[in-house]
């Protein structure tokens, strides 16, 4: 399957001054498979080193930073010859070994024709005494599950991921009724990869749900590894109550629903964690839309969704079923995925930094505020076609200056105060833009 962040790599690749590069993303999202597929396609050979239970490179590494040292063991563990400009270095689970990651400074700086990429997950944990993240010395790229496009390319339908890359509204009008049944099979599926394989191979969604299934294990028991106990039944706590909390009409984290009395102060690093970790996004309320949006953030009230949308659907419990053909778990819940997608996708394939709004005396509430090209764009979200936006409205007439946008299953067309896009054409960013 392609991932979109290959062509990062590549003009990385073709940089000069080029940093080490250090790929950062959850657990599965499919950082080891990019860049061993980026070293293939764009270099010789490739020099893999995985840190998850190596003694021996740990040990390399812990005697010192002298880098000709380091280049000598590397080969003797890859049993690759290392050529400067021909060969890819790859770290992988780097955060198991701190102090390599601390070496890519002197990589930086004592070798910089080699060319060197790292991976890890937990990486904003992964710092102990005497080691440190190497900042102004990296490139660092974000790897997320899959985006709509990417699985539209992943399950043959590349014409149709064209088409919403086209910036042309009319040209993917006349397929919106198979694309919203493939947004369907999506919300689903979610974007991790294995997951989306398993259908791509099989054809069946339920296969895909038995790879989450694992994956949510393995979730846990990374939780468990990294976490004291008392810590992992916090972090357990706020994750499994992610679908209830999103399954509320007002999404609001609130830590009163993650049990009778919980205290925000016996949470909050769980949270952070969960966040640092890559398995949630939190997204702030903003009190006003000034510039910029972070300048207006209430750390105190946000929202937190899941990483994918897939797993939001395998921790509720979702069938099949339920996704696509609709009965009455998923029209409680249809809001939720909707909402959930429409934020990863702002993230991974918008790359912009989503909040959200509420007033402070009353109940209206705007789903997403994101900033581009310095105008402010309020979102709201609908999961299908009933399109009444009074709370849009509402802010619309208090902040004139902004950019309404209504995400929705009805087709693209401007009203006279905001523009309805399809949801599955969120990531053409250009058709929300007002000279379009």
């Amino acid at each position: 399957m392609e991932r979109h962040l290959m062509a990062d790599l590549i003009r990385w690749k073709d940089t000069r001054g080029r940093k080490p590069a250090i790929i950062n993303g959850a657990r599965q999202v499919g950082k080891t498979w990019l860049l061993k597929e980026f070293g293939k396609r764009c270099f010789d050979n490739v020099a893999y080193v995985n840190f998850d239970n190596n003694s021996a490179m740990s040990l390399l590494f812990d005697t010192g930073y002298d880098i000709p040292r380091l280049l000598t063991g590397i080969q003797a563990e890859t049993g690759e010859r290392i050529a400067a400009g021909k060969t890819l270095i790859i770290f992988d689970e780097v955060q198991e070994c701190p102090k390599a990651l601390t070496a890519l400074k002197y990589f930086n700086e004592d070798a910089p024709d080699q060319q060197i990429v790292a991976a890890g997950s937990l990486l904003g944990l992964a710092v102990h005494q005497g080691t440190g993240y190497p900042v102004g010395k990296v490139t660092a790229f974000d790897l997320y599950p899959l985006s709509f496009r990417e699985f539209l390319d992943a399950v043959g339908e590349e014409a149709l991921c064209g088409l919403l890359n086209s910036e042309d509204a009319s040209a993917f009008a006349p397929f919106s009724q198979r694309l919203t049944a493939l947004l369907r099979q999506y919300y689903f599926t979610g974007g991790m990869p294995e997951a989306v394989a398993a259908f791509v191979a099989s054809g069946a969604l339920q296969d895909a749900r038995e790879v989450q299934d694992q994956i949510l294990l393995g979730y846990r028991r990374d939780i468990s590894k990294h976490l004291a106990p008392n810590e992992s039944e916090q972090t357990f706590a706020v994750w499994n109550s992610l679908p209830a909390h999103l399954g509320r009409e007002n999404k609001k984290f609130v830590f009163g629903h993650i049990k009778e009395g919980a205290r925000a102060r016996d949470y909050r690093s769980a949270i952070t964690w969960l966040v640092e970790a890559g398995l949630a996004y939190r997204i702030p309320r903003v009190a006003k839309p000034g510039i910029p949006l972070a300048a207006y953030a209430d750390e105190f009230a946000f929202k937190l969704f899941a990483l994918d949308v897939g797993l939001l659907g395998a921790m509720a419990g979702l069938d099949v079923n339920s996704v696509l053909k609709g009965n009455r778990i998923f029209t409680e819940f249809k809001g939720a995925l909707a909402e959930q997608y429409v934020c990863q996708q702002l993230i991974a394939d918008c790359k912009l930094a989503p909040y959200y709004w509420a007033a402070e005396n009353s109940s209206g509430e705007v789903d997403f505020l994101v900033q581009d090209g310095g105008a402010t764009y309020p979102i709201e979200v609908k999961a299908e076609e009933n399109l009444r936006s009074k709370s849009l409205r509402a802010f619309s007439q208090r902040y004139p200056e902004t950019h309404p946008r209504r995400f929705s299953l009805s087709g693209y067309r401007d009203e006279s105060w905001l523009r309805n896009i399809p949801l599955f054409a969120i990531a053409d960013t250009t058709i929300w833009y007002d000279n379009y």
